[in-house]
């Protein structure tokens, strides 16, 4: 599980103002909420003083209570503000001591926390850092769109949902549908792959000649052409533009890292595609759930295998994108490592062959 990266932590519409909600990341214990003014935060769901997890406690709108002592700490930077054992001639000075604090973001529909490296275990927390970067976002290509959510937790570790993600030969077998596509429609397929910072791509390409959507959006959009790119980037996130003339679908999935053997995928969606269709968001979201419980079908199925800790392999070319994730994740942690520069594994372009 990589730390020094942002991840989804919760769908902004359950974390309510003035309230603490729980979550779990990197196998991390979390408390999530909103100050007064609606701003998110999230601290280590454990007082420092003796590990009562904080979301049992109580929250003002700007400090978190303990419920054990009645410790606070400032919601947003968790620096102690108040401990009420303490009388007038004791100078601890209260202002040192932390709750872990973690930049935290609201960005399209989702809560986003960025896990920092992990301290040396014992030393405690300290006084917080900003992350390094903003909260990816879903790429928009004009002020008026539409924007959806799924989320779906999976019974697999991190490694088994990305690789998953980016399988391209299992769409014909798990996702069949008779407004999508049958196992009879299999044929070969050429895709171009590109090196892109931590991540490769899949270079601008037309879309599956045997998905019947892509057919019906070819006729919507008189579009002399449809392309979809399709870009992987560490440590998780898959995204998808499809163009077609002046309309556009833009979409973001996270696979988030829950615990060793738990993941959860998350799939937020913008578009400007059929904006006018009533009920437009509410049938993209029935397809999107569609797809994803039949992956969380397949991936309970595959958990019971796994449990067996089977010989497992990869092949070539299908799975070579599944090669590139794990040669990606050696030589990021490799280069925070030795500090060196990262070296990708990826030399140049390629094209992969397959069928599906």
């Amino acid at each position: 599980m990589l730390t020094g990266f942002w991840y989804r932590a919760l769908p902004a519409d359950r974390v309510h103002r003035n309230q603490l909600h729980q979550a779990m990341l990197l196998a991390i214990p979390l408390v999530i909420g909103r100050d007064r003014e609606g701003r998110p935060f999230a601290l280590r769901d454990a007082c420092p003083h003796r590990g009562m997890p904080l979301h049992c406690g109580k929250f003002d709108g700007e400090n978190v209570e303990c419920s054990y002592h009645g410790w606070q700490f400032d919601a947003h930077n968790g620096q102690c503000e108040s401990i009420p054992s303490l009388t007038s001639d004791q100078n601890l000075k209260v202002e040192r001591i932390y709750a872990g604090s973690y930049p935290c973001e609201a960005q399209d529909g989702f809560v986003w926390v960025y896990m920092p490296d992990a301290a040396p275990q014992g030393a405690g927390f300290s006084e917080p850092h900003d992350a390094p970067d903003a909260a990816p976002q879903v790429e928009k290509f004009d002020d008026k769109y539409k924007l959806a959510y799924l989320t779906a937790d999976m019974p697999v570790s991190i490694d088994h949902g990305i690789i998953g993600l980016m399988d391209p030969a299992h769409g014909p077998f798990v996702h069949q549908a008779w407004w999508w596509r049958s196992r009879h429609s299999i044929h070969e397929k050429h895709k171009n792959f590109e090196p892109i910072p931590n991540g490769f791509r899949m270079s601008a390409h037309t879309p599956s000649s045997n998905s019947a959507p892509y057919k019906l959006l070819r006729l919507y959009a008189d579009a002399d052409s449809i392309t979809t790119t399709i870009d992987f980037v560490l440590p998780n996130l898959r995204r998808e533009v499809i163009r077609a003339g002046k309309y556009w679908f833009s979409s973001l999935t996270t696979v988030t890292p829950i615990t060793r053997n738990q993941c959860r995928i998350d799939v937020v969606a913008a578009w400007n595609i059929f904006r006018w269709l009533p009920f437009g968001p509410e049938l993209l979201k029935f397809v999107f759930a569609k797809f994803v419980e039949q992956d969380r079908h397949t991936m309970e199925r595959q958990a019971e295998g796994l449990k067996h800790n089977p010989h497992l392999m990869l092949i070539d070319d299908a799975d070579r994108p599944a090669k590139w994730y794990f040669q990606l994740k050696a030589a990021h942690l490799e280069a925070k490592r030795t500090g060196d520069a990262m070296k990708h594994p990826m030399s140049g372009p390629v094209t992969l062959k397959w069928r599906s």
